[in-house]
């Protein structure tokens, strides 16, 4: 009896389990994901040299999730670490940009056509009401975004760029605007939650979540301000970009807004955040002229599709001092309250 047959059909089955075993295997470690994805997160041109720290960990092609340290619960002295490079103090001019109108200064990023004037004289579709239900949230996605503890010209192995301590962290500029909204009878919520800390990837979809749990909760807010800390850097030189305003140094703020350009397909409203956004601006540079930098018009969406009353903006660079960013959001409280009071 010839059992050849039967031999080959063995063969070909045992031959196509190795084979499909191995494919499982290759495919379980080449296109398994990291537990958080990788974002697209602001990345500014400024000389040439701007890149924030999702941006370098995306451009690493890498994909994988960015673990961050825990603080150790003190501001770094930077005093015992070795010295890494210098630290040069710029202005940059509130009226640059490549769009103006209204004596307000845009960067503009996209392809998109803006009339400053006609968004500037086209009515918010929502109105504050003082001294009832929350309108204004507070949030950080990126909150462990810290600066320098003093003013000085160089930077060292010991100077941290970020740190889970809230009382030095962007969360504390949260505080001190969220502080004196509600003094001045514009009921503010501030969420502390570290939605880069520990994984810096997915920093923006966790963020979403809790914007949108709040929304849930409050239907009455109306403005959501997402507040960052830039970072500006070259080859071993770090900016601090300052203002002086009223004889005292402040860290530069921008806002950035997003818009449905380029890829953004999901952002149907972001005109009406432009609304709001423009007020700001245009308030910041009547009240103190040098304090900001020209209105950053990017194609992303930065959670802002959540509402139509949600602005990012950041505050100074890591190569600030916190006394400047804490004077910074004094002022910038300051200018959110006549925008949003009027």
């Amino acid at each position: 009896m010839n059992n050849t047959p039967y031999v080959l059909r063995v063969t070909a089955a045992f031959f196509a389990v190795i084979i499909f075993f191995i494919y499982g295997v290759f495919a379980l470690f080449n296109n398994s994901e990291p537990k958080m994805r990788s974002e697209p997160d602001y990345v500014n041109i400024f000389g040439g040299f701007e890149l924030t720290e999702a941006a370098q960990a995306s451009a690493s092609g890498s994909g994988a999730a960015v673990t961050l340290p825990a603080g150790s619960g003190a501001m770094p002295t930077g005093s015992t670490g070795t010295v890494l490079g210098k630290i040069v103090k710029r202005t940059i001019p509130s009226n640059g940009g490549n769009l103006s109108g209204g004596g307000v200064h845009i960067s503009n990023s996209t392809d998109l056509n803006v009339d400053i004037n006609e968004l500037l004289s086209s009515k918010l579709g929502f109105i504050i009401e003082k001294g009832g239900s929350p309108q204004v949230l507070i949030v950080h996605t990126h909150a462990t975004e810290t600066f320098l503890n003093e003013d000085r010209d160089y930077y060292t192995s010991g100077d941290r760029t970020r740190t889970t301590d809230n009382s030095y962290n962007v969360t504390a500029l949260g505080a001190i605007i969220a502080e004196k909204l509600n003094n001045a009878g514009i009921n503010t919520l501030h969420d502390k939650t570290q939605h880069d800390y520990p994984e810096y990837n997915g920093s923006y979809s966790r963020a979403a979540k809790t914007i949108t749990a709040h929304l849930k909760k409050y239907p009455s807010i109306k403005v959501v301000i997402d507040i960052h800390r830039d970072s500006v850097q070259t080859d071993t030189t770090k900016t601090k970009l300052v203002a002086d305003v009223g004889g005292k140094n402040a860290a530069q703020i921008m806002l950035v807004m997003g818009s449905q350009s380029g890829n953004v397909k999901n952002f149907p409203n972001w005109k009406e955040n432009l609304k709001l956004a423009l007020r700001l601006q245009k308030n910041i540079e009547e009240t103190y002229p040098s304090l900001a930098r020209p209105l950053s018009l990017m194609s992303r969406s930065y959670n802002e599709p959540l509402t139509t009353g949600s602005m990012l903006i950041e505050v100074g660079t890591e190569a600030n001092s916190f006394a400047e960013a804490v004077y910074s959001a004094e002022l910038l409280a300051n200018s959110l309250i006549k925008t949003l009071g009027s």
